[in-house]
């Protein structure tokens, strides 16, 4: 018996090895999603335990619920997305001005 780590990826063959990698892969997306999503919940927490006291502070939050709406259009929804892009650029260069 040895101390040394058997390489297990080595001895599979090549589509039990992309098995492996695609489980692999989907776990990361999964942590990464989780981790994305309590991120945006403390974030909105925070949202709502805070009124906003400036102008760049209402488009932040603005932003931010703009950002959450287009995530949930559909790709033919183009009308709502240029939209919304307009209103991102009119904070942007409104925000430039001050």
């Amino acid at each position: 018996m040895t101390d040394e780590p058997v390489e297990l990826d080595s001895r599979r063959g090549m589509a039990a090895q992309k098995a492996t990698d695609l489980r692999r892969a989907l776990a990361d997306v999964e942590a990464n999603a989780k981790n994305l999503r309590n991120r945006q919940s403390e974030i909105e927490v925070q949202l709502l335990a805070t009124r906003a006291t400036t102008w760049p502070e209402v488009a932040a939050n603005a932003r931010y619920v703009l950002n959450l709406y287009a995530a949930s259009l559909g790709p033919q929804d183009t009308r709502h997305r240029d939209l919304i892009a307009m209103v991102l650029d009119d904070f942007t260069r409104l925000a430039r001005n001050d």
